[in-house]
C-alpha cells in the first residue's frame, strides 16, 4: 500500500525540484513558441508561412495546453489592432484600466472571442478543416483535461502542480502583460499612433513579443527586433525553421540605411520615407525634437524646467497622452519657446508631405526639397543635420 501511495505520489518518474522546473519552463516555452510563431506572426498577420507539419503540430499543442481556438485568437488580435486604443479595443490599459487587463485580461478576451461579429469580421483565413470544426474547436477541453490526465500517470501530484502553471502561463504572460505593460510601460522605438511599448530588449521569456512597439510599427513584419542590441527568439526560430526549409518569410520591417555618396532627393530616397515614416520620424524626434527641449531645460528654471522635464519623458507619445489640460499647457511652452515651436512645425510638415504620397513623386520631390532648403536656413543645428541626413536615406535589402 505504501509503495502505492509512493507511486501515485510521483508517478512514473520521479525528478528532483529543479527538473520539475526545467521541464515546466520548457513546455511553456513551446507553448509561447506556439503562439507567437503560429497564432499570432503567421494566422493573425501573414508574415510567414510554416510547413503544414509545423502548422499542425502548434494546432494541436495548443489545443492540448491553451485550448484556445485559431480563429478566435486571431478575430480578437486583428480587432485590436483595428481599434488599438478606442473603447471597441478589445483589451486597452487606457480605457478598461492596467489593472483590468493585467489580471483580468483572459475575461477580457473571452468576452470578445464570444462576439459572432467581432469573428466574421476578423476571423478569416485561420484553418477550418475536419479537425478544427469537431475537435480543435468544438472539443477545446478534452485537451487541456488529456493534459491534466497525461501529467497525472506520468509525473504524479507534481504534474497537477505543472498543469495548473502551464494553464496560468498564457492568460498571464499574453493577455496580461503583452497586452497590458505592452501598452502602459516601457521604452518606445516608435512614435506609433498607439501607446504601445516594448517592455524590454530581450525577448526570451515570451517570444519576443516583449517588443511590442516594434510589432505595432510593422504589424505584418515577421522579425520584432529592430535595432542591433534588442533580441527575439521567435526570429531566431524563424531563421532555423527557414534553414530547414520548413518556413517561409512573407515580409520584414524595412531597414534604412544611409549612402554617404547622395547628395540629392531622388525615387530611392522617397522609397525609403515612405515606407519606413515611423522610423524616419521615430529619428526626429530623437535627433531634433529631443536636443531642442533639453537645450531649453538647461536655461529654464522653476515650474517651466518641470514642464519640459514631463514633456521629455512624454515626447514619444506626447499626442496620446495629453490631456486637453495638458495640451494648452503645451500649446504654452511652444508660445515661451521659439525654437521648439519651429522644430514642432518642421515635424509636422515633414509628416503631411510622406503621408501625401499620392500625390505623386514628383509633387513629393518638390515639396522635400523645399523643406529641406528652408530647414537649412533656420539656424537650429540639429534641423539642419536631419535636413542633410535626409537626402541619402535608401532602404537596406531585406
Amino acid at each position: 500500500m505504501t509503495s502505492e501511495l509512493i507511486a501515485f505520489w510521483h508517478g512514473l518518474f520521479l525528478l528532483p525540484v529543479w527538473g520539475y522546473f526545467l521541464l515546466v519552463l520548457g513546455l511553456t516555452h513551446i507553448t509561447i513558441v506556439a503562439v507567437t510563431l503560429f497564432l499570432h506572426r503567421e494566422q493573425a498577420h501573414r508574415g510567414l508561412r510554416l510547413n503544414p507539419l509545423v502548422q499542425h503540430f502548434f494546432r494541436f499543442w495548443l489545443w492540448l495546453t491553451t485550448g484556445m481556438a485559431t480563429r478566435e485568437w486571431v478575430a480578437v488580435h486583428r480587432k485590436h489592432h483595428a481599434t488599438c486604443e478606442t473603447c471597441d479595443d478589445p483589451h486597452s490599459p487606457a480605457v478598461s484600466g492596467i489593472r483590468a487587463v493585467l489580471w483580468d485580461g483572459v475575461d477580457l478576451y473571452q468576452k470578445e472571442a464570444a462576439k459572432e461579429d467581432t469573428l466574421r469580421r476578423y476571423g478569416s483565413g485561420t484553418p477550418d478543416d475536419f479537425l478544427e470544426r469537431h475537435l480543435y474547436f468544438r472539443r477545446r477541453n478534452i485537451g487541456i483535461i488529456l493534459l491534466l490526465f497525461v501529467q497525472l500517470i506520468l509525473f504524479g501530484l507534481p504534474g497537477v502542480a505543472m498543469w495548473a502553471i502551464q494553464m496560468m502561463w498564457i492568460p498571464f504572460f499574453a493577455a496580461g502583460v503583452i497586452n497590458g505593460i505592452g501598452h502602459w510601460f516601457g521604452y518606445r522605438s516608435f512614435a506609433t499612433d498607439d501607446l504601445s511599448t516594448n517592455i524590454v530588449n530581450i525577448g526570451i521569456l515570451i517570444g519576443g513579443e516583449e517588443m511590442h512597439n516594434n510589432h505595432h510599427a510593422y504589424p505584418s513584419s515577421a522579425r520584432f527586433s529592430m535595432r542591433w542590441w534588442e533580441f527575439d527568439i521567435g526570429w531566431m526560430y524563424i531563421r532555423l525553421l527557414r534553414m530547414l526549409r520548413m518556413a517561409k518569410v512573407l515580409h520584414q520591417a524595412p531597414r534604412l540605411k544611409l549612402r554617404h555618396a547622395k547628395t540629392q532627393i531622388d525615387q530611392e530616397t522617397m522609397q525609403a520615407l515612405i515606407s519606413s515614416r515611423i522610423i524616419v520620424m521615430g529619428q526626429y524626434a530623437r535627433k531634433v525634437l529631443l536636443p531642442t527641449l533639453r537645450a531649453e531645460m538647461r536655461s529654464a528654471t522653476g515650474h517651466y524646467r518641470r514642464r519640459l522635464k514631463r514633456l521629455i519623458k512624454m515626447l514619444p507619445t506626447l499626442e496620446h497622452r495629453l490631456t486637453p489640460f495638458d495640451h494648452d499647457q503645451f500649446q504654452q511652452i511652444l508660445s515661451q519657446c521659439p525654437r521648439l515651436q519651429e522644430v514642432v512645425r518642421y515635424q509636422q510638415r515633414l509628416q503631411e508631405i510622406i503621408r501625401a504620397r499620392n500625390e505623386g513623386y514628383r509633387i513629393m520631390r518638390t515639396r522635400l526639397d523645399e523643406w529641406c532648403s528652408e530647414a537649412e536656413q533656420t539656424g537650429i543645428a540639429g534641423l539642419q543635420q536631419f535636413a542633410r541626413r535626409l537626402c541619402r536615406y535608401s532602404l537596406r535589402p531585406a
